[in-house]
Formats: structure tokens, sequence, C-alpha cells
């Protein structure tokens, strides 16, 4: 115990031992908890399982987990975990270690406590890491009784300015040793309980929606802080009329309201449900969350935690893990490029990482800890604070003083209305953190194509709304030349939709600010009759329902395609693809398609070499076939230079006159005029597919 002791002086924790009961003013921050099932995609999210055996100490065991997380719902839920004779159990895990930097940051609060309930034979140890990923012990204690002990660590977060986080190990000894329970606390002080109300917009995800219901329904001490869950269902397929919707809504009793509307995409629906939470006056936040997405409800509580002890009214984002590859990451934190204004991860961070998946032991000590893939302990770049321009709508929590002081989202319908929203509140003062710890599995932006499906108008629009707003670069930076060469690339690509849906973008954008509100309902049917014209937008399920594909001539040398690497190459090849779409059509690629092209290989420089192809979706359902067409390329290239010249012209103007009206356009008054313009409800129209989604943009389809 001396070293121990030692280690703890030098680091600034205190163990005590304290009564079963909880001690007076401490409030709960973080709750240590195990998944709800038992997929075992997710249990590393959640405890690592280890055996302590000297230099295999740190050596995994999945059979220890998978013993531990079956004791773990065999005992007390949740909150327990059983560790076997001689097991070890690690939670330097996503879901469990505390992410001290953030509220060392971002919250008013100096110390934490972790308050520890255990039974048995067990040795608790405490690590704390840098913000380079070095791990340091700071505490530990042993404990030996037949029935429940708690133990107290208190832990400073001065360490923590650049990153960090605190964690646990429990170790068992010639008996199991049973975590009842673990909480990481802080002293309440003068800080009091928020209140929340949860809103989730839909449209025609019925199953997942009640699904999330039920979900919640199951999480009493979630609904302890919920004042209200709005749904604001938009579909042609109800929520109310789904098979499981009456024994969810039993379960969650009056605090559920399903408000019917028409379809005003998900920035209308969240605006109703911000607006909804303002009209009541009950809640100091709005959590909003996405009708497709599976939800770590824990989230909700230390989302509202984190915003009750947070130094300034503060939005608290969820991170986004792979609803298909549930280990995976998706998304850790977002920022915008401000030159270009276009999303990018965030400094110092991986896409992707796979907190299952150990790094390749192959590699060298330095490439294996930049890889992405690994455990928090053993990933460096996870240790460092990240601090974010945003957070997507799929899981964030919005306080009432923001919406108060900055309005409701902008009428954007989709994309972009989630990084506009954070935008404006940061310059009115209001930080966005994408906290750790808080977390939904969501559909990963990789199976989307709504950079060149009907959402192109939207990317187009709201992107170029946004920076006419907030850019704080002359024009744009480099946004309208970057909107001319994507334009130019669909047109390229014989994807002459997008193409035209983007410029009818600009030409909206270009009549002024009006043209939001006034259009958000009616929007969407216009696109789609427009789209319906084009064969790029005409999708088929299987390449069998088309002509077969025959190509008069091969290719040249027998060469296959590689897309042009270089400054030089790829203007070459945009040349060599112009003086193609100019030339006539061979007449055999009007009766049959030359080629098939997969989804990975639908690059504009492959493309612009063909007259005709089958293209496949993003998602590998639909396929459509792409005729090349000189005179509507032509058309396009006028048109899409005569207004990017005007956009650029106009810019200074018009940047004034939307910076002018965008607190108009995100009042309450302005949306509930709105809501009552476009009716209670939609009517059944199977054509109209829109509904809440994340951001995605043109420039990178994959995006979103």
């Amino acid at each position: 115990m001396t070293d121990d002791a030692q280690a703890a002086g030098q680091d600034g924790a205190q163990r005590s031992q304290q009564a079963p009961d909880a001690p007076r003013g401490l409030r709960v921050l973080q709750r240590v908890v195990m998944p709800v099932d038992r997929d075992l995609d997710v249990l590393k999210l959640y405890v690592e399982g280890e055996i302590a055996r000297g230099a295999e100490a740190f050596a995994a065991e999945t059979a220890v987990e998978a013993e531990a997380v079956a004791g773990a719902a065999d005992d007390i839920g949740r909150r327990s975990v059983v560790v076997p004779v001689g097991g070890r159990v690690s939670f330097a895990t996503y879901f469990n270690a505390f992410p001290a930097s953030y509220w060392r940051r971002w919250t008013t609060v100096e110390e934490v406590v972790l308050r520890v309930r255990v039974r048995g034979e067990a040795h608790v140890i405490v690590y704390r890491s840098s913000a380079k990923g070095h791990a340091q012990r700071v505490a530990s204690v042993r404990v030996d009784c037949e029935t429940s002990c708690e133990e107290t660590f208190r832990l400073t977060l001065g360490p923590f300015i650049d990153g960090g986080w605190y964690w646990m190990d429990v170790l068992a000894g010639e008996r199991d040793a049973v975590l009842e329970r673990a909480d990481w606390c802080a002293e309440a002080g003068h800080v009091r309980q928020g209140r929340v109300s949860l809103g989730i917009t839909t449209f025609d995800r019925p199953g997942f929606c009640v699904d999330q219901l039920a979900a919640l329904g199951r999480a009493p001490e979630v609904l302890d802080v919920v004042d209200e869950i709005i749904v604001v269902d938009q579909g042609t397929r109800r929520v109310r009329d789904d098979g499981g919707f009456a024994r969810a809504a039993e379960a969650l009793g009056s605090r559920l309201r399903v408000i019917e509307q028409a379809n005003l995409g998900g920035s209308g629906g969240f605006a109703r449900a911000m607006d909804e939470t303002l009209k009541a006056g009950t809640s100091d936040y709005v959590l909003l969350l996405d009708d497709d997405v599976v939800t770590e409800t824990e989230g909700v509580l230390r989302a509202v935690a984190f915003g009750d002890f947070a130094r300034t009214p503060t939005i608290v984002g969820g991170h986004m893990f792979n609803l298909f590859v549930r280990s995976q990451l998706h998304a850790y934190g977002e920022t915008i490029q401000r030159y270009r204004w276009w999303w990018e991860a965030a400094a110092n961070t991986r896409r992707e990482h796979d907190f299952a998946q150990p790094p390749d032991p192959a590699l060298s000590p330095g490439l294996r800890a930049k890889t992405s893939s690994g455990s928090l302990r053993k990933t460096k770049w996870l240790h460092r604070r990240v601090d974010v321009d945003y957070n997507g709508w799929w899981m964030c929590l919005i306080p009432a003083d923001v919406m108060r002081k900055v309005g409701l989202s902008l009428p954007m319908f989709i994309k972009w209305d989630d990084a506009e929203y954070c935008v404006r509140a940061g310059a009115a003062g209001f930080p966005t953190v994408s906290l750790p710890g808080m977390a939904a599995w969501h559909v990963p932006w990789q199976d989307k194509d709504d950079g060149i499906d009907w959402q192109a108008y939207f990317h187009e629009r709201n992107r170029l709304v946004t920076a006419l707003m907030h850019s704080p670069y002359e024009r744009g930076g480099n946004l309208v030349k970057e909107s001319f060469i994507i334009s130019v690339k669909h047109a390229l690509a014989m994807q002459y939709s997008a193409a035209e849906l983007m410029l009818s973008a600009i030409e909206d954008v270009l009549t002024g600010p009006e043209h939001m509100h006034a259009g958000i309902a009616a929007k969407l049917p216009e696109i789609m009759a427009f789209r319906a014209a084009f064969p790029d937008a005409r999708n088929r399920s299987s390449h069998e329902q088309f002509p077969q594909v025959r190509r008069d001539k091969p290719p040249k040398r027998g060469r296959g395609f590689k897309p042009p690497r270089g400054t030089v190459n790829v203007l070459a090849s945009a040349m060599l693809g112009t003086v193609k779409q100019l030339r006539p059509v061979d007449p055999g690629a009007r009766a049959n398609p030359q080629a098939v092209v997969p989804h990975i290989d639908r690059h504009w420089g492959l493309l612009s070499q063909l007259d005709s192809a089958l293209v496949s979706s993003a998602d590998g359902t639909k396929v459509a076939w792409y005729q090349r067409d000189p005179e509507r390329f032509r058309k396009i290239l006028r048109r899409t230079s005569v207004l990017h010249a005007r956009l650029s012209r106009e810019w200074p103007e018009l940047s004034r006159r939307y910076r002018a009206a965008m607190d108009e356009l995100a009042s309450p008054e302005a949306w509930r005029a709105t809501f009552g313009a476009a009716g209670p409800a939609n009517p059944a129209n199977p054509a109209n597919p829109a509904g809440p989604a994340g951001p995605a943009g043109p420039a990178d389809p994959e995006r979103r």
C-alpha cells in the first residue's frame, strides 16, 4: 500500500473508505454501465477483460470479457460486472473511462470523485493518461469483504488541460470480485439538476423510431430528467400505426407527444422540437435525435450533467458509431475548413476507428500507435482533447438559453442545418463540445449517394447560404471556384441531374433569403418531378433490366482506367473529357450501354471517356444508365459559367442580405408561420423520400 499511497499523493489522488450510503453533496456525472444486450461487437466499448500474469498483465482475454458481461446481466443488470478468480477487467473504454480533459476545459469541475462499490476479493486500480497517451497509475485499494464495500477516490482535473482520461481496472483474487456499481461524481455545489426534452424527427422509419422509444422506456433513470419526448412525424407511414407503438407509448406515458406535420425536412422537424421546448418553458435543454439511430441512453444523462456544469451555455454533441460495424467510431470530431467552407474531420483524429480490432502486430510501435484501430489504452490520438466547430444532429443537446439567444434552425430542409447552427451559436459565444461517452449508432456516410441524387440541390444551396452568412473570406474563399469545378465534374460524368440541381440551387440563392421559408414545403416535389426527365436519375434494381452491355471499340491498347493524379494530369483529363462530351454520340451507345461501372470506380475521369454506362449506387441496391448528351453538356457549361460569375460578382451584396435576414429566418415566429402554412401532415406520397439526414455534400459524395 505504500507505493500506491505515494503514487496517489504525487498525482493529487486521495482515497478514503466510506459507509455504503452515498456521500452528501455529490452529483453523478457518469455512471459505469454495461451494454444493454450481449452483442460482442460492442463489448470492448464498455469493458476489456484481462489476465494479470506478470508481463502478460495487459494481454486481452475474450473469455473473461464474455463471462464478466454474462455476470453483469445475471446479477445486478447494467451496473454490475463479475470478475472471476484471477481475472482482470479494465474500464479504459470509450463508454466507461472518464474524459477528464473535456470536463477540465469546458466545465467548473476541478475535482472528480470515483465512487466504487464492490464485494468479494478485489484490487481496484485507478489510472490516468496524458494528452500524449502515456498512462500512469495514481491510486489503488484492496478489498476483501462478503458484503458491499464502498471506496472513493478524489482525483484532481488539474493535469488535463490538453487531454487525458481517468479509468479503473478491477482484479479478482482467490475469490470472484463483483463490481456492483461505479460512478464518476463531482461536488454539486450550487449546480442544480437540469431538465431536458427529447426531439426526434422522423420520416417513414416507424420501426426505427418505435425501437428508440422502447429503449427510452426501459431506462427509468434517464426518464427521471426528461420532461417530454417530442416525435415530429413528417412521413407517410405513421409512427402511431407501427405494431410496437402502443407498448412503447404506454411505457413513456404522458412524457410522449407525437406531432404530425407536413414534410419540412430535418430542419423543419428539429425546429418544431426546439420551438415546442421553448413554448413549454419547463426544460433547460432540448436533445435532438435522428430517427435512424440506436442510442446509448446513458448519453442523455451525461449530456445534461455536462451542460449543467458548463461554464457557459454549451451545445453538447454525441459521437457517431457505425450501425453496421458497431465497434467502429465513424465520426469523433467535426470542423469546417473555412477557406473551402467544407466539412472535415477535426485535427488529430482518425476516421473509422475500430475499438475491437487490435493494431497490426507486424507494425513498429510508432506506426502501431498511429493506426486507426485498437483500444483506448493503446491508441494515443484518442487521449488528446479534440475541439470542434459543430456536432451532427444524430444526437445533440442544445440549451434553451442558446435557442432564446440565436433562434431555431434555419429553414434548410436538410443538409448543413446542424453545422450552420453551431457556427451561429459559436459566434454568439456558445461553444460546441463533442463529448466522449455520449454516442449513437448511425448508418455510415459511405453508403449514401446524397451528393448526386435529389439532395444535390440542398447540398449546394445550403452550403452557399451558410458561407454567405458566416464565411470570413472575401467571396467565400475558394467556394465559388470549387462549386464551378464540381458542377463541371458532374456534367463530365453524365450526372446531368445533379449538375442541373446545383445550378437551380444557385439561381435560388441569387434571389435572396426570402425564398427559404417560402419554398421549404414545395421544393422537394418540384425537384423530384424535375429529376424524372434524366436517365441518370432513373434507377432500377438490376443490370438485367437494361439492354445488354456492348462496346464496338475496345479500350486503347487494352489499358484499364486509373484516376488522374497531379494537377497536370487532372487538367488534361478534364480537357480530353470536355472534347469527348462535345462530339457526336456513338449510335450504338444509345441502344446499349458500353460498360458496367461499379460505384467504387465511378470517377468523372472514367465516365467522361464513355458514351453510356450502367452505374451502380453506393448502397449496392440500384443501377442507373448514364447516357451522354452533348447538347445538355453545352447548356450546363454555359449556365454554370454565367451563374458562378454572377455569384462571385454579387457575393458582397448577397452576404449582406443573408446576414441581415439570419435572425428573422431562424425566429420562432417565422417558423410558426411556416408550420401553419404547410399544414398538419403530408398526403401519402411514396415518391417523396426526404427526411432528416446528416449533412452531406457534392464535393465528396461519400461524406454523409
